[in-house]
C-alpha cells in the first residue's frame, strides 16, 4: 500500500481549497473553530501561558489547515476587570490606555512566535457589550438570574471592593498559604473570598473588611440538568483531555451553586438592569463571551460560527485553571439563553509549565516572558520546538535551560537538521542539483512502509490533539532517514560501479523525498524552518499546503532543488549559562551538571557553586577568603 501511494506522487493531491476572507462555515465540509483562552491584557505572558493556550492552539490550527479543513482560529485580550484598573493606577494611565498599550505588547509577542490567528481581537468593544447584555437579558427573561446580598471583602486602604483574584490568603480546605479569592491552585477547590483565612489585599497587603452588597447570580443549580444532558451527548467520542473531564465531573459531583456574575467596579460591561447601574459584569461571565464578540468584529456573519452547532466543531485551548468557566459557566449561560449557541466539542487543557525548579515570577525576575524571548538570540522556532517538546499534556512539566541546549543540539542539530541537510547536499554534490532516478529495492519499500506508518501515527495523534507526542513522530522519521543514509553510504557508492551509482541515486532520491515530507509535517510546529526547507528543496506549492495520510513522491526524478544550507545552530554551554543567570532572578540555583574533575578549574567551579555565598552568610566571609587563597594555589 505504501509503495502504491508513493508511486502516484503529486497526482494524489486534491486541489487546494479556495481562500476565503472572511472564513465562514461551508455546508458539507468540516468546519473547525479554534479558540485560545483570552489572556489578561495587563499580564505579559510567560512561556507557560504561551504553551498552554496560543501555541498549542496554533499547532492544531496549522494542522487543521494542512488537512484542508475549513478553519477559523481566534483569540484576543481580556481587558475588563480589577486587574486592568489596578494596572492603570500603578502606571498612572486610564484603563483604556492600559488596554491599548498592552494589547499591542501581546500582539507583538504572538506575532514574533508566529501564531497564525485569523483575528487577534479584544473585549473592550461595542460588540462585546451588545452580545453580553443580550445573553444576560435572555437568561433574566427565562428565570435563570437571581438577586442576593453578598458579603464581600473591601480594602479600606484602596477604597474598593476586592475582586476575587486580588485577595490572597490561607485556603480553608488544605491550608495552602497563597490561595486566591476564587480558587485554590493547590487543592483546586472553589473558594468564596470571605472564607479565606488571613486574607490580604494583593495590592497594598492590608487586611480587608467584610461588607454587604447586592448582586446578581447565574442560577447554575436550575441549569444543572441541561448541562448534564449536554455533557452526556458531547463527551463520548470527544477529545476532551482527561484533566478537563475530571475537573468538570468534580464540580458536578459536589453540586453546582449559584454563581455571582456582577462586581462593584467601573471598568467592565455595564449591567443593563435598574438598580445595578453602578455595577459591571464579573469578568468571568463576560470574558468567554469575548470569543463571540471578537468573531463579530471579524465578520458581521459571526452567528454562522457561533449559532451553528450542527456544522461547527469548536476546539478550545487553555490551562487547567480555566476549565470550569469553559465547561460549566459559559455552557450554562448559552444553554439558558436558548439561542442555539455553538458549544465546545473538544476542550483541550494543559497542566502547568514551571520554570526550572520553581514558578515564573515577573516581580522577582524569574523565568522567560514573551517580550524577553526575542532578546535571547534564540530563534522563535527553537522556542516553539522546545515548548512543544515539553508540553505539559498529562502532568506538570518544567522548562530547563540545560534540557533546551540538549534538545537543540541532539534532536534538532544532530538528528533532524543533519538528515535534511545531508539529503539535500547529496542531490547538489553528487547529482548536480537534480533528483536522481530511483529504483526501489525491498529494503527501500520497507522504509516507505515504516515512514507511512509513522506518518499515520502522527495524524492519529494530532487528530486527538496529542501535540507533544505527534512531534516525536517527526523525529522518529528523521532517525529512520539518518539510519538509512548511514547504512547505504551513498558517498561511497557514488564512486563505485554503475550499480553502486544507481544505488546512491535511489538512496539520495528517497532521502530527499523524506526531507520534503518532514518539511510539511514540521509546518505546524516550526513554520519558519518548514518554509526554509521547502524553499531549499523547491517543493511544489500544492505539496507545501496539503498533508495526506500517505507518503508521496513529491520530488520526482529530474526535479531541481535550490541551494542547501544548515538549518540549526549549536547552542553553547556558556551562552545557556549566561541566559540561566539572566532569567534566574538573582537566586542561588542548584548545580545543573557536575563539572569534570580532571582539572583544578572544574574543582574551583564545583566548590564555589555548591558553597554558601558570603553575601548570604556574612559569618562565612573569612572562611570564604581562605578558601579562595587555597584554590588559587591549587590552580
Amino acid at each position: 500500500m505504501a509503495v502504491t501511494a508513493w508511486e502516484k506522487g503529486l497526482e494524489s493531491l486534491p486541489p487546494l481549497r479556495p481562500q476565503q476572507n472572511p472564513v465562514l462555515p461551508v455546508a458539507g465540509e468540516r468546519n473547525v473553530l479554534i479558540t485560545s483562552a483570552l489572556p489578561y491584557v495587563s499580564n505579559v505572558p510567560h512561556l507557560g501561558n504561551i504553551i498552554g493556550c496560543v501555541l498549542s492552539a496554533d499547532v492544531f490550527a496549522r494542522y487543521s489547515r494542512l488537512r484542508q479543513w475549513n478553519t477559523l482560529y481566534l483569540c484576543g485580550t481580556d481587558e475588563y476587570g480589577t486587574a486592568t484598573e489596578t494596572k492603570a493606577l500603578e502606571e498612572g494611565l486610564t484603563p483604556q490606555e492600559i488596554c491599548d498599550k498592552y494589547h499591542i505588547i501581546h500582539a507583538d509577542i504572538y506575532r514574533w512566535f508566529n501564531i497564525s490567528f485569523d483575528i487577534f481581537g479584544r473585549t473592550t468593544t461595542p460588540q462585546q457589550t451588545k452580545i453580553t447584555q443580550d445573553i444576560f437579558q435572555q437568561l433574566l427573561k427565562r428565570g435563570f438570574v437571581l438577586q442576593d446580598t453578598v458579603e464581600q471583602l473591601r480594602c479600606e486602604h484602596c477604597a474598593r471592593f476586592l475582586a476575587d483574584r486580588f485577595v490572597e490568603g490561607v485556603c480553608p480546605f488544605c491550608g495552602y498559604e497563597e490561595a486566591r479569592g476564587d480558587q485554590c491552585d493547590k487543592c483546586g477547590k472553589l473558594i468564596n473570598a470571605v472564607e479565606l483565612k488571613k486574607p490580604q489585599c494583593k495590592v497594598c497587603r492590608s487586611c480587608p473588611v467584610v461588607q454587604s452588597s447586592q448582586h446578581l447570580f447565574l442560577d447554575l443549580p436550575k441549569l444543572e440538568k441541561r448541562l448534564e444532558e449536554w455533557l452526556g451527548r458531547t463527551l463520548p467520542g470527544s477529545d476532551w483531555t482527561p484533566n478537563a473531564q475530571f475537573i468538570t465531573r468534580s464540580w458536578l459531583r459536589d453540586g453546582l451553586k449559584p454563581r455571582c456574575i456582577t462586581r462593584d467596579l467601573k471598568w467592565g460591561t455595564p449591567v443593563p438592569l435598574e438598580g445595578f447601574e453602578d455595577k459591571v459584569f464579573y469578568v468571568w461571565f463576560d470574558a468567554t463571551i469575548g470569543y463571540l464578540s471578537i468573531t463579530a468584529n471579524y465578520t458581521d456573519q459571526w452567528e454562522r460560527w457561533w449559532k451553528n452547532p450542527e456544522q461547527v466543531d469548536l476546539y478550545q485551548f487553555m490551562a487547567k485553571d480555566n476549565v470550569p468557566f469553559h465547561s460549566l459557566v459559559f455552557p450554562c449561560s448559552a444553554l439558558g439563553a436558548e439561542d442555539n449557541y455553538t458549544l465546545v466539542s473538544h476542550l483541550i487543557a494543559t497542566e502547568y509549565l514551571n520554570y526550572e525548579d520553581g514558578k515564573f515570577s515577573k516581580s522577582r525576575g524569574v523565568g522567560v516572558f514573551g517580550d524577553m524571548a526575542q532578546d535571547t538570540g534564540i530563534p522563535a522556532d527553537i522556542w516553539r520546538f522546545y515548548l512543544l517538546y515539553i508540553r505539559p499534556e498529562g502532568q506538570d512539566s518544567a522548562f530547563s535551560w540545560t534540557d533546551l541546549l540538549l534538545k537543540n543540539n541532539s534532536e534538532l542539530l544532530n538528528n533532524l537538521g543533519n538528515f535534511i541537510n545531508r539529503a539535500g547536499m547529496f542531490v547538489s554534490k553528487f547529482f548536480g542539483g537534480y533528483v536522481p532516478e530511483m529504483v526501489l529495492t525491498p529494503d527501500d519499500q520497507r522504509l516507505l512502509a515504516h515512514v507511512t506508518l509513522e506518518l499515520q501515527h502522527y495524524h492519529q495523534l494530532l487528530e486527538k490533539v496529542r501535540i507533544r507526542d505527534a512531534l516525536r513522530s517527526i523525529l522518529t522519521i528523521s532517525r529512520h532517514g539518518n539510519q538509512y543514509i548511514q547504512v547505504n553510504e551513498p558517498w561511497k557508492r557514488i564512486k563505485g560501479s554503475e550499480a553502486d551509482r544507481q544505488r546512491a541515486g535511489t538512496v539520495t532520491g528517497l532521502a530527499v523525498n523524506i526531507a520534503a515530507l518532514l518539511s510539511v509535517m514540521l509546518q505546524p510546529y516550526m513554520p519558519t524552518v518548514s518554509a526554509t526547507i521547502q524553499a531549499q528543496l523547491q517543493l511544489p506549492p500544492p505539496a507545501c499546503s496539503i498533508l495526506l495520510t500517505n507518503f508521496l513522491c513529491t520530488l520526482p526524478a529530474g526535479h531541481q532543488i535550490g541551494t542547501v544550507s544548515p538549518l540549526f545552530q549549536k547552542l553553547e554551554n556558556d551562552q545557556i549559562e549566561s541566559l540561566r543567570q539572566r532569567f534566574g532572578g538573582g537566586q542561588v540555583r542548584k548545580l545543573k551538571a557536575v563539572p569534570s574533575l580532571h582539572n583544578s578549574h572544574s574543582i574551583t567551579s564545583l566548590i564555589s557553586l555548591s558553597s554558601p555565598h558570603p553575601s548570604l552568610f556574612p559569618s562565612f566571609g573569612p572562611a570564604a577568603s581562605s578558601l579562595t587563597v587555597f584554590l588559587s594555589c591549587l590552580n
